[in-house]
């Protein structure tokens, strides 16, 4: 049991060892010099808001501050080798309130070993579970360094979940694993919260997984997210490619920017013309533009699923068009995309223009923006067209052929 006496003795001991005054101890946390007065004088306890900053400002664990001693010189503990137990707890505290969730299928939340799942989908005749893990890239370096905290998580969820419709997949939960060098509250709060968010607006739940703080592996103040998910879809109904035929339309979704991928050529463009990170771009400085996060897909398609008008999709990420469409072309098959009609956005004819760089580069390496291919019978391309535009612009880039090369190019990009 906590000892008010004793916790506000060792306090104003340990301030007084580093030579401090109530006021400047106040001062470093930010907070009055009568709150600290309060603590030495056994009438308070430092809340949990201020108790990490309070135990870095006297050089001792927290575990320390509430048992009201040091721990002996000799011995070596966790918290020596820069993981605080107790801390650590009240993150897994503020933690809980973002795993809440109304999804009856969560039979659990956190705190157990594991986490519990109802698959029982009686609707469904042979259900298929479907996995993917994901991470966000070289993205996260920036978004660290430019305060996008909350919004990389929606990057990782979103391609998720996309990674996974391509198959007619509804997503249902995910696992994520943070891990970091030490262990800021604020900042695995902003995390945790920023995946709860964006599984919500992807209609998933994030049902736990793993905070682990490596100090003597990860450096201090860089944190590693990544992610997995589960997600299902009726056997008969996996949409995997194998309907498609000659004459179906290929169609592309627009995207936002640049997603999730090429931000290793981005920073090597940023690291040799520092100056364009304050560069307007239709309205948006180069950060902002390249620091949106990746679209979200989900929801302009899901209720095609059972239309039986889709023959296969693609998410197109790393590799673009070429490297992720073809993943879907049956054998014999060959989509021939017409380049003169991508839409292409102002952000990517920007990085061509500023690295110059080439056409083959820039289709090898980014979405030149599409986001998402659909693979569609001709008699249907005009409906899906005007259902997926209620959401992003949607058009026809391209028809399959027959032809041994799965993805043939034609045309030439527009970059006016």
């Amino acid at each position: 049991m906590l000892n008010s006496i004793k916790v506000g003795s060792f306090i104003m001991e340990r301030r007084k060892k580093l030579g401090m005054t109530q006021q400047q101890l106040a001062d470093q946390l930010n907070i009055s010099f009568q709150a600290v007065s309060k603590w030495e004088n056994g009438t308070t306890y430092p809340n949990i808001e201020v108790l990490y900053d309070l135990a870095i400002a006297l050089g001792v664990t927290v575990d320390e501050i509430l048992a009201g001693r040091e721990k002996e010189a000799e011995g070596l503990s966790y918290g020596k080798a820069g993981i605080d137990i107790t801390y650590t707890d009240t993150i897994k505290k503020e933690m809980a309130k973002h795993l809440e969730t109304t999804d009856r299928r969560v039979l659990n939340g956190l705190g157990p070993f594991a986490s519990l799942y109802d698959i029982n989908f009686p609707e469904l005749k042979h259900p298929v579970l479907v996995l993917k893990s994901e991470e966000p890239g070289s993205k996260q370096k920036l978004a660290m360094e430019y305060g996008y905290t909350e919004s990389i998580c929606h990057d990782m969820i979103n391609h998720l979940v996309n990674d996974i419709i391509v198959m007619g997949a509804k997503p249902l939960a995910v696992l994520d694993t943070i891990v970091c060098g030490n262990a800021e509250k604020d900042t695995i709060k902003s995390l945790v919260k920023g995946i709860s968010e964006a599984c919500k607006a992807n209609e998933c739940s994030l049902v736990g997984g793993e905070t682990s703080i490596q100090p003597l592996v990860v450096e201090s103040g860089v944190y590693v997210l990544t992610s997995s998910i589960a997600g299902i879809v009726e056997r008969a109904k996996v949409i995997d490619g194998s309907k498609i035929e000659e004459g179906d339309a290929v169609l592309a979704i627009a995207s936002n920017g640049l997603h999730t991928n090429g931000y290793s050529l981005v920073r090597l463009l940023m690291d040799k013309m520092p100056q364009i990170k304050l560069d307007k771009i239709d309205g948006l400085t180069f950060i902002e533009q390249i620091m949106k996060p990746h679209t979200p897909y989900y929801k302009a398609v899901k209720e095609l699923f059972d239309q039986e008008v889709l023959h296969g999709m693609a998410h197109i990420t790393g590799g673009g068009i070429e490297g992720n469409l073809c993943r879907v072309i049956p054998d014999g098959l060959c989509a021939r995309i017409n380049l003169s009609r991508l839409r292409v956005l102002n952000i990517f004819k920007y990085i061509r223009n500023s690295g110059n760089i080439s056409d083959e580069e820039m289709l090898h390496t980014f979405n030149c923006g599409v986001g998402f291919n659909l693979v569609v019978p001709q008699e249907h391309k005009d409906r899906v067209m005007k259902h997926v535009g209620k959401y992003y612009d949607c058009y026809e880039i391209g028809v399959i052929a027959q032809g041994s090369d799965k993805i043939v190019f034609e045309g030439k990009i527009n970059w006016l």
